[in-house]
């Protein structure tokens, strides 16, 4: 099962020594032979003439995921409260703030791109794509909280964590299914959504003023609501994914891709929700 999210399609991708169709999709819950036909029975995760899931201690156990996606996340907050601390957005030195925020996000930007490509996770990259992004977030956030909508962020950080764990509850009573159908819906709608992102960056750039008018507004808080249930869904594509890996045998050093998958992702909810939240605060 392949996921939206860049990073954690990986954890399903057939490799070198694994045939092409390895990780074909098939019907959740359906088995072959008595087992699960969406295991890792036919990839290299699974070693042993009788391709079973790994038993010798090097498999990734969910505690592995979450010690290495609390190590991330951390990195990431307390690179964003050091940077509120230490780069001031007064009007003496905003605009020197902001360019330090801007270079940031273009380095966590590239350092997601090389771990992206990269045949093996690097928790150096990782955790340089989680500081710079923290950097990127705690001047952003100070920006909106100073001067658009004060108290903002600890609501979005509320928000962030309510939908989070709204979507691990419904994931775990099985109310939300990730299926094929699922995964194709998300990917189409994230594919749609991003054009119209690009094209009213485009429309800005040039001239159009507000652009497509997703700044302000009902349509601006509508856009943001919409990218936050993009969010969920990259959630529950990546709580699958990270739930299969575990179940049958990915090797250790692959819990740092879903550390780095689920930090992107709370990242994109959080951006979201306060792109909502201000919206809607700098309107009243």
């Amino acid at each position: 099962m392949r996921t939206s999210n860049p990073i954690f399609s990986r954890w399903g991708a057939a490799r070198d020594a694994g045939p092409a169709d390895a990780y074909a999709y098939r019907p959740v819950g359906a088995t072959v032979g008595g087992r699960p036909t969406d295991d890792y029975a036919t990839n290299p995760y699974a070693p042993g003439a009788d391709s079973s899931p790994r038993t010798d201690g090097t498999a990734a156990t969910m505690d592995d995921v979450i010690i290495r996606t609390g190590t991330t996340l951390g990195t990431v907050a307390l690179a964003a409260v050091l940077s509120w601390l230490v780069l001031p957005v007064d009007e003496a030195n905003i605009g020197r703030s902001y360019g330090i925020a801007m270079d940031a996000a273009l380095v966590a930007f590239v350092l997601s791109m090389i771990q992206a490509f990269k045949r093996t996770p690097s928790p150096a990259l990782i955790l340089g794509y989680a500081a710079f992004e923290g950097v990127f977030l705690g001047v952003l956030s100070s920006t909106i909280s100073t001067y658009i909508a004060p108290g903002v962020v600890v609501q979005a950080v509320l928000g962030t964590f309510a939908v989070s764990a709204g979507v691990l509850v419904a994931y775990r009573m099985r109310w939300i299914r990730v299926t094929q159908r699922f995964t194709g819906f998300v990917a189409a709608a994230a594919t749609g959504f991003l054009l119209l992102l690009v094209t009213d960056l485009l429309f800005s750039a040039f001239g159009a003023g507000n652009g497509l008018g997703f700044h302000s507004g009902g349509l601006g808080i509508l856009f943001g609501v919409i990218g936050i249930l993009l969010g969920a869904a990259f959630l529950a594509l990546d709580f699958k994914q990270v739930e299969d890996a575990v179940a049958y045998g990915a090797p250790r050093e692959e819990a740092w891709l879903a550390a780095f998958g689920l930090t992107m992702t709370l990242v994109w909810i959080y951006l979201e929700v306060l792109r909502v939240l201000a919206t809607f605060n700098s309107d009243n």
